[in-house]
């Protein structure tokens, strides 16, 4: 029988609980799980400013975490094009993106290949957005 690979993306930046649990569900939902780490540039881009946590420690952190079989940079900007070079049969993401048109583009995308999409519940008491308004508001604080 064929082991279900999964992919579950994200940046990682700041790495806290949301992360983990993520990470836990999608490692508990198939055989092994290939955490795709965003790059430096595409986080950039998506999210007009770069991470603060540098991608080969982003990296670093995640292949660290138990639940996961492979940490691999995500270079390239479509997902798609992301399944065609690391191969997966399942990709996960936070039930935020479920019904919004990047999730819509998602799951067309990927019903053309026969990936499967799973929305996992998102952690709302936390994110790296959250984390990171705490401490542009500690910095603005912070004598220079």
């Amino acid at each position: 029988m064929a082991k279900k690979i999964g992919y579950a993306p994200g940046v990682y930046d700041l790495f806290h609980i949301g992360h983990l649990n993520l990470l836990e569900r999608s490692s508990a939902l198939c055989d092994h799980l290939i955490a795709g780490v965003v790059s430096d540039e595409l986080a950039a881009g998506a999210k007009g400013r770069a991470p603060v946590v540098p991608l080969a420690e982003r990296l670093e952190i995640v292949r660290s975490i138990r639940c996961v079989d492979q940490a691999v940079a995500e270079v390239l900007p479509e997902k798609l094009d992301t399944w065609r070079s690391v191969g997966f049969d399942v990709i996960f993401k936070g039930d935020d993106w479920k019904g919004t048109p990047k999730g819509d583009k998602l799951e067309r995308d990927f019903a053309s290949v026969g990936v499967e999409v799973v929305y996992l519940p998102y952690t709302v008491h936390t994110s790296s957005t959250q984390l990171r308004r705490a401490l542009d508001a500690l910095l603005v604080d912070v004598p220079r």
